[in-house]
């Protein structure tokens, strides 16, 4: 005889409904512009370990104070002695001062994105509103924004000094703009560069150790062949080897146009014609960079 099987009907006790307290949104929508505004204003404090842990805020902070010292000791001294002049130029203070933003640097681009590699979040980014121009564009942005504040916060302290010390007005303020402006070319630069290295790889050790190298031996190899072409008397070959330096294409740029005094090789700075030639060197990295980045977010977020 068949024996028919039944399953058990739930007791009434053993039923739940669960309300785990979703809802749909219907505050507003703010867009594309408010989250660019957001991740900017996120990676640019994150720049400096600001909202993030107190190991993380070290560092950069360190590097911060590092750069302002000398221009306060700097100022102290000309304020002291009376001097006519400051020890140093505005444009030269961030060549003398370019161990320290290459450190700042590799330290920070590989912060900025190789995390979001490593733990694959750029998709996330991306699902909505924000598009790959916007994540480029901010993250670009607020390293150049972090490089600017701290490359130019010496100078500041050097152009209040220089006030207060009575240097001429008029003088100073020419110097400090000019100073201004190689600092900001510097920093898209700089940032072009370190972020494109960064991204690479997600591993943020590596990208540390590659910024490093590309910044220091291109500087030193540039160097190197600068004083062989100077001892051998090339010294119009001096200019053009300088744009195979991220720092020496800067000095080459505000030597010939901003009134620098050139870091070349018995002082030998290039010419307009050559200068001209700096300027597009610089503006192509910089274009190359952003460019770069854009390709290689345009596959990440797939």
């Amino acid at each position: 005889m068949a024996v028919e099987h039944r399953a058990a009907a739930p007791s009434g006790d053993q039923t739940r409904i669960h309300n785990i307290g979703y809802r749909t949104y219907d505050g507003p929508r703010l867009g594309r512009a408010y989250a660019r505004r957001s991740l900017y204003s996120q990676s640019l404090r994150g720049a400096y370990g600001l909202g993030r842990s107190v190991k993380s805020k070290v560092l950069p902070m360190l590097l911060f104070v590092v750069m302002c010292v000398p221009a306060a000791i700097m100022v102290a001294v000309a304020v002291a002695t009376k001097a006519k002049d400051l020890p140093l130029d505005y444009t030269r203070y961030a060549i003398v001062m370019q161990a320290v933003i290459s450190l700042y640097v590799a330290s920070q681009a590989p912060q900025s994105v190789s995390r979001d590699l490593r733990f694959k979040t750029v998709p996330l980014y991306f699902s909505r509103p924000i598009e790959t121009a916007d994540y480029v564009r901010a993250k670009y942005a607020a390293l150049a924004s972090a490089l600017f504040i701290l490359t130019a916060a010496p100078l500041a302290v050097l152009y209040v000094g220089a006030l207060l010390a009575k240097l001429g007005f008029a003088h100073q303020t020419k110097e400090f703009a000019q100073g201004l402006v190689s600092v900001a070319l510097l920093s898209l630069l700089f940032a072009g560069i370190g972020l494109v290295i960064a991204a690479v790889t997600p591993r943020r050790g590596f990208g540390i150790a590659a910024v490093i190298a590309v910044l220091t031996i291109s500087y030193g190899a540039v160097s190197t062949l600068q004083a062989i072409a100077d001892a051998q008397g090339s010294t119009g070959a001096i200019p053009w080897i300088g744009l195979f330096s991220p720092i020496t294409l800067i000095d080459g740029v505000q030597s010939a146009f901003l009134g620098a005094t050139s870091a070349y090789p018995g002082g030998v700075g290039p010419s307009s014609g050559e200068g001209v030639v700096h300027v597009l060197v610089t503006l192509g990295v910089i274009a190359a960079g952003y460019g770069l980045l854009m390709r290689r977010y345009q596959k990440v977020g797939l």
